[in-house]
Order: C-alpha cells, then structure tokens, then sequence
C-alpha cells in the first residue's frame, strides 16, 4: 500500500493531485495537464508515473493520447479528497472566512458536492452550527455557487438549536447527520454527540 510521502512530496504532485481529486470525473491527457497545472511536461510525466504507480491514478490510451483519471477505489481516495477540499476551492474558502461568518462551531459540505455527484434538490449541501452573520455567510454562498457553478442547498443555525433538534431527533437533522459529509470546521465526534 502506497505511503503518504508517496504522494505528496513536489509542487507539481500537488497542483495534480488538486486536478485529478476535484475533477474525479474527468480525464486529462499529458499536454492538456501541462496547461493546466502551467508547469514543464517532463515534470509532469514523472509525476504521473509516480501517482501511477502508488496506485491513484490510471491510464487509458486513446489513439494516439494517453488519458489520465482518478481511482476512486484506492484506499486513501477519501482522505486525499478531503485533504483537497480543505485546502482548496470551497472548502477554503469557508475555512479562510471562519471569523467573517460570525462564530462557527462546525461547518459541513456533502460528500456528493465536494465530489461533484448529483445531488437530490432536498439534500443540505452545506450546513453552518453556530452563531453566524447571515448577509456574510449569503455572500460566501454566492462566491461558492459562482465556483462550482450551481445552486446550493444551505441551512444555518444555532448550536442549541441544532443540539436541541438532535436531542429530540428532528428528521431534518437526522437526514443531514446521515448523509456523508467533509467536516470542514469543528470536530466530527463532538458533532454527533
């Protein structure tokens, strides 16, 4: 089994890491990868070699093309899609504005958004406990909606309100709590318990 320090050790693994991971459905060939990470094309082929080896990316020759893609069956897929969710796009960007939305206690995205998958228009793709600034947690909405273009399913509120509806096991709150979630913010064993 691949070593974290098998994935993540040049600038350039990352910038593909970032690539392949919020675009898992997606497949990229050798000099379309090279515009878009803008680094040198033989830095590139030695990082797909490698992440090609460790296991987290296959390939796919198609004419006379070599297409690159995701594994989501490799055994750290999750937690390097949680990694990037965090660390880039959305994710960061409501980690970075932590102290702009107001008090958050947690904050959590569904699996389904950070990865790109349909959506059922009543699932909460992002979800924010705590004692927030509505029109400053709007405005992040849009920039994220902007990012990712398409539509959010947001819901705000208290902590008590939220440990009270969980208490009492709410079947709003029950749904959310099921569904599979990144945790951006807050730690996931004091969420559910």
């Amino acid at each position: 089994m691949a070593k974290l320090s098998d994935l993540i050790i040049s600038k350039v693994r990352v910038k593909l890491l970032k690539l392949f991971l919020s675009q898992t459905k997606e497949m990229f060939y050798v000099r379309e990868i090279t515009r878009l990470t803008k680094e040198e094309i033989n830095a590139v082929r030695r990082e797909l070699d490698h992440l090609q080896k460790a296991g987290l990316l296959s390939s796919e020759k198609r004419g006379n093309r070599l297409y690159y893609s995701v594994k989501t069956t490799f055994p750290l897929y999750p937690e390097l899609t949680n990694l990037v969710i965090k660390s880039t796009g959305f994710g960061r960007l409501i980690i970075k504005n932590r102290s702009k939305l107001g008090f958050v206690k947690f904050a959590f995205v569904s699996q389904k958004l950070s990865r790109g998958l349909k959506r059922d228009p009543d699932e909460v793709d992002l979800m924010i406990i705590g004692k927030v600034i509505m029109p400053q947690i709007a405005l992040t909405v849009k920039q994220i909606e902007k990012m990712l273009s398409t539509e959010l399913n947001y819901s705000c509120m208290t902590e008590e309100e939220f440990n009270y509806r969980k208490s009492h096991k709410d079947p709003f709150i029950v749904k959310v709590l099921l569904q599979p979630r990144i945790t951006l913010i807050g730690d996931e064993i004091q969420l559910l318990s």
